[in-house]
């Protein structure tokens, strides 16, 4: 009995062991986070909560992307100066495939500041 219980969770699992639930989670987490980043940070224009949640299932594709070719996690803090650099180019970026959201390079960098300080508190890891 213990073992079909085991497969129906298992079913609810992505390739990277987290749930369904806990990505929407996340993502919805990290929506909030760019809300709060694009109100602290000049140069980052105010995004409503839906663009916030498209920027940061972009941002999460934008950093697997980077992981699968580069093999470089890109947290801001958890990597270090490369790290915070790629997330910085990672947040510019998305203004192109996001037409709501303007970033200059310096509110990209400052957000990528607030975003790892963030992060390490509030660990959303899409980011």
């Amino acid at each position: 009995m213990a073992s079909n219980m085991d497969q129906g969770h298992k079913h609810e699992e992505n390739e990277g062991g987290r749930s369904w639930v806990g990505i929407i989670v996340r993502l919805i987490v990290a929506a909030i986070v760019l809300m709060i980043t694009a109100w602290l940070t000049p140069g980052f224009s105010q995004i409503g909560f839906g663009t916030a949640l498209v920027a940061a299932v972009v941002i999460a594709a934008l950093d697997w992307v980077v992981q699968k070719l580069f093999k470089i996690d890109v947290s801001p803090f958890g990597r270090g100066i490369v790290g915070f650099i790629i997330s910085a180019v990672i947040i510019y970026l998305t203004q192109f495939l996001i037409p709501d959201i303007s970033i200059s390079i310096w509110g990209a960098i400052i957000a990528s500041l607030i975003i790892g300080i963030i992060d390490a508190v509030l660990p959303t890891h899409v980011l």
